[in-house]
């Protein structure tokens, strides 16, 4: 069992405290649906994972899946249903962006 120190216990808050601005914020501005809104198919994580590794532009990227993933499932029980919608197709616009190299420098401007 991992011992918290002060310092580890006020990030830990900090990070809480973080994301409930983000998510008021999200929320603010898009309110929930109405009970009426057809709702979409649901999958599983591994579905998406094992389809988001099959678009991706390079086989850099594909490596980049598994992580993205895992990072956002292990905070979207906290989220909003379209806050996490909305992270999926973040990553997805990453990981379809043939111009994104992970690890390269950018160019100086001339």
């Amino acid at each position: 069992m991992k011992h918290w120190n002060g310092e580890d216990r006020r990030a830990s808050v900090n990070r809480a405290l973080h994301l409930r601005r983000e998510i008021e914020a999200f929320e603010e501005k898009w309110p929930k649906p109405s009970p009426q809104a057809a709702s979409m198919p649901g999958f599983a994580w591994d579905q998406l994972e094992r389809q988001l590794t099959d678009l991706a532009a390079s086989s850099v990227q594909a490596d980049m899946v598994t992580h993205l993933v895992s990072a956002t499932r292990k905070l979207a029980a906290f989220k909003p249903p379209e806050m996490v919608m909305r992270e999926i197709l973040c990553l997805t616009w990453v990981l379809l962006d043939e111009n994104f190299h992970p690890g390269e420098t950018a160019a100086p401007a001339t």
